[in-house]
């Protein structure tokens, strides 16, 4: 999915003009600029990756006093994503140097994919990842839905707010995907025996 976005906006295919004329019509919908402002925000790396602190925190704290002997592991390998966040999208944002859509930063180009959906998706799954084994059973699916949802509002508010074509956002979902996948497997690693 991420080589057909990245394709199709490189070559300007025909998914590219879908994607501008759903960017438009999204723009242009009647999600307040307040709401959409805010639920952009949420893909910032100031409030995004204090919360992936916080549960870096408490999955080695509840990790360590189990006394699991890879403790350290799964809040590696979620910070690691994490880092890696702009060491994937930015080289993709200038060897694409996609233009903006119309909107306040219209003149500018390096769209695509979109850092802030990509941050908020690492950041948010890694944190629903490490703290998925630690909630009771029936807390696990709804951080889950809550986290997806989550997501699909911080791209409605990037998109809404015109920082953003919509493929940006999938595409950011699609690379984080892999990182999310790395530290899931990770994670699993860390709980098998020596």
């Amino acid at each position: 999915m991420l080589a057909l976005c990245t394709w199709q906006i490189a070559a300007h295919g025909p998914l590219r003009g879908y994607d501008e004329r759903l960017g438009r019509a999204i723009a242009g919908s009647a999600l307040p600029s307040p709401v959409a402002e805010f639920l952009a925000d949420l893909g910032n790396t100031a409030v995004a990756v204090p919360v992936l602190a916080v549960a870096l925190g408490w999955a080695a704290w509840c990790a360590r006093r189990a006394e699991e002997p890879r403790w350290w592991l799964p809040p590696l390998a979620a910070a690691v994503a994490m880092a890696a966040v702009p060491a994937l999208v930015v080289p993709f944002k200038a060897l694409i140097d996609r233009p903006g859509p119309p909107g306040p930063l219209a003149d500018e180009t390096g769209f695509f994919p979109s850092g802030h959906a990509a941050t908020a998706a690492v950041a948010y799954g890694a944190a629903a990842l490490l703290l998925h084994p630690l909630l009771r059973p029936r807390l696990r699916r709804p951080l889950l839905v809550a986290v997806a949802v989550l997501n699909l509002a911080v791209a409605a508010g990037l998109v809404r707010r015109g920082y953003h074509w919509p493929l940006d956002t999938v595409a950011s979902w699609c690379l984080s995907g892999l990182l999310l996948w790395t530290v899931l497997r990770v994670g699993r690693l860390s709980h098998s025996g020596p």
